[in-house]
């Protein structure tokens, strides 16, 4: 591909919620650039985007594809995104890098959950955006009606630039508003017809009013009376989008090819390039000074590493964006993270999984390298004379969890290396080891991200894993004061065993943890007994009294005891402990606690009721509601037990339309009739354990 210049290079995030048509929209964009002689389907799985295993078997995007698209003099750099809400990380990767978004709406759905998701990702970056109208040719599909959607849903001027030909299975093409031209198959002009000439001409001048606003020239000659000409309509188009005011709608059908040269031409008109972005701010480790960085390929070296692929063959592929300088291949740059040197190899373009190799990539462009060492998303390469670290991605926290274990033995083996390799490909995977329920728990999206990740785990790298809800790291408490003895005698021939301690048990406020207290006064233990017995309380709060849960939050306080000068020694007092422990905790009204988290559910409001109904269901406590755009935001907190499996519930019930985040918040005491199953569930397992 020939080279360009930064003013001739476009980088845009096509987002959209699933199905909306974003994959099938970019095989129309490729095959009408001349890029491919064909239509790809993802029915047949024979898109240039989706080329995952597991997005050709489920006819889904799961992963963001970059996909360079020549057009006239420019390169449009698209990063298809996947608009299901279990990969929303990929999005906010694509964003991250993106100096646009274009936002695909299905004309018969409207916005939709992903839609409104990827458009909070765009306003945080403040990217200009536009809007393309989807499957206009599709049953039931009204351009109007997804206008007023829209205009409900988001903020700033949603400004048609296009009017439908016909809609549903009479639609044959748009009115280009701008310059009253019907546009038709493969892109053909033709005059527009009378009946919608009044129709076209009102969008016109609601056209010119929204363009005017952007500048103060346009907006004089328009309060004049004058008529604006195209160029001025799309200066003041461009302005308006840059500043986020102005959002063009353009509307079309990507599998019949209609409208979409014309999405080509607008990305190139009203679509910032990354000299037109502005300057980003870049941190030098070395001084903490910040740097303003513009797309100079001249300038200081400044490559954002945004996505990373895990191959088993050629090793890791990185993905990475320049924002300033030349990376060339066979060359050596510095991590700004860790400041290792690391060589660069060959450097590709990629477009889907093609890769086609290029000498350099210069500032603005997005490019590839394999076989890196340790970077990962969201590091920054560049010159070891000037390093730099651009900011990172922020992605979202992970919500839904599961223990993983090996299928068989070998796999055992491999288990933590594939895991490892699946967070680097994915970095809203989290691996936790949990040490008290000694459970490996990968955590993510939803249950179809981690579905995918574990059927990757096999395709990729040979490693069968399998999956089980977590087991809930419960913990145990005392409620009361007590005072116990705990004497450790033992004569059987020879030197005995002597150790005799009097402790005192108090409960700590929650979070208190376990403390020990030496109050022993006139030497009825002797000093050097007493980390003793301390080690020996370390030892069996691990194992509590009612469930064998670890306990917590309460004070041990050795108060008294006494000593044989012969026998006692320091395992006798740790043993006597022991004793004390499991004589005195039963008496201090033991309770069990469990986990609570906070959790923040988005949901339409015509699911309030429900989703509170549902989350007081759960034992959950709601704090507040807050209510904006037709969205209402509920925060609760609950127990992680029924929260569990909470992004399913929270999906069948609002139709995919609610997310939420949750963390952890505190431990609470859990209700006696859940506590008699939960504690009796957990001596039968250790029963069971015992016999085998």
């Amino acid at each position: 591909m020939a080279e360009r210049k930064v003013e001739q290079l476009r980088n845009v995030a096509l987002v959209g919620h699933s199905s909306a048509g974003k994959t099938s929209l970019v095989e129309a964009l490729l095959f009408d650039a001349g890029v491919t002689t064909r239509l790809g389907r993802v029915e047949e799985g024979n898109t240039v985007s989706d080329f995952d295993a597991e997005e050709i078997r489920r006819h889904i995007s799961v992963s963001v594809s970059i996909l360079p698209i020549p057009w006239k003099d420019y390169q449009i750099n698209v990063l298809d995104t996947p608009g299901y809400v279990d990969f929303a990380g990929e999005v906010k990767s694509a964003v991250r890098v993106a100096d646009a978004a274009v936002f695909v709406v299905d004309a018969v759905a409207g916005p939709e959950v992903g839609t409104e998701l990827a458009w909070g990702y765009a306003d945080e970056r403040s990217l200009p955006r536009l809007v393309y109208v989807n499957k206009m040719d599709r049953e039931n599909a009204s351009f109007q009606r997804t206008i007023e959607q829209l205009r409900e849903k988001f903020e700033g001027t949603l400004i048609p630039i296009h009017l439908p030909l016909g809609e549903q299975s009479a639609f044959k093409g748009v009115i280009d508003v701008t310059r009253m031209k019907a546009v038709g198959k493969e892109g053909k002009d033709g005059d527009c017809p009378p009946d919608l000439a009044e129709a076209a001409e009102s969008y016109r001048q609601a056209l010119m009013e929204a363009a005017a606003e952007g500048d103060d020239e346009l907006i004089e000659k328009y309060l004049g009376g004058e008529s604006l000409s195209e160029d001025e309509i799309w200066r003041g188009l461009k302005l308006g989008a840059k500043s986020g005011k102005v959002v063009p709608v353009l509307c079309g059908s990507a599998t019949t090819n209609l409208g979409v040269q014309l999405l080509l031409g607008a990305i190139v008109e009203l679509m910032p390039s990354p000299a037109d972005s502005g300057a980003i701010d870049a941190i030098n480790p070395t001084n903490n000074a910040v740097e303003k960085l513009t797309a100079d390929p001249a300038g200081p070296l400044a490559a954002f590493t945004f996505k990373t692929l895990a191959d088993p063959f050629v090793g890791k592929l990185t993905y990475f964006r320049v924002y300033s300088g030349t990376l060339n291949s066979d060359s050596r740059v510095i991590n700004g993270r860790t400041g290792q040197e690391e060589r660069i190899g060959q450097l590709y373009q990629v477009r889907g999984k093609e890769q086609t190799p290029v000498q350099k990539v210069g500032a603005g462009d997005i490019g590839a390298v394999a076989k890196l060492g340790d970077v990962h998303t969201g590091d920054t390469l560049c010159e070891r004379g000037h390093p730099l670290m651009l900011p990172g991605i922020n992605f979202p926290n992970p919500v839904y969890g599961a223990a993983i274990f090996p299928v068989k033995q070998a796999d055992l083996d491999k288990m933590g290396t594939t895991l490892q390799r699946l967070v680097e490909e994915d970095p809203t995977l989290v691996v936790r080891r949990e040490s008290e329920t000694n459970e490996t728990i990968l955590w993510g999206m939803g249950d179809s991200h981690l579905d995918i990740a574990l059927r990757r785990a096999h395709q990729k790298f040979g490693t069968d894993l399998s999956s089980a809800p977590p087991r809930i790291a419960y913990r145990e408490t005392i409620r009361k004061k007590v005072q116990v003895q705990g004497r450790h005698k033992k004569q059987s021939g020879g030197r005995g065993q002597f150790g005799d301690v009097w402790v005192r048990f108090e409960p700590l406020p929650r979070g208190g943890g376990f403390e020990f207290v030496d109050e022993v006064f006139g030497g009825s233990v002797p000093r050097n007994f007493i980390p003793a017995v301390e080690k020996g309380f370390n030892e069996i709060i691990h194992k509590g009294v009612l469930a064998g849960y670890p306990t917590v939050d309460f004070r041990a306080v050795l108060y008294d005891g006494s000593y044989h000068s012969v026998d006692s020694s320091e395992i006798a007092f740790k043993l006597a402990a022991h004793l004390a422990f499991k004589n005195g905790i039963p008496q201090a009204a033991p309770v069990l606690l469990e986990p609570y988290y906070q959790i923040s559910v988005t949901v339409p409001e015509q699911y309030t009721g429900d989703v509170m109904g549902d989350l007081t269901s759960k034992r959950c406590k709601v704090e507040g509601i807050d209510n904006a755009r037709g969205k209402a935001v509920i925060t609760a907190v609950g127990p992680l037990s029924e929260l569990q499996r909470y992004a399913t519930d929270l999906r069948s019930m609002t139709q995919g339309r609610g997310y939420y985040t949750m963390q952890y918040s505190h431990y609470e005491e859990v209700p006696s009739h859940i506590a008699e199953q939960v504690i009796a569930k957990q001596r039968n397992e250790a029963g069971k354990a015992d016999e085998e």
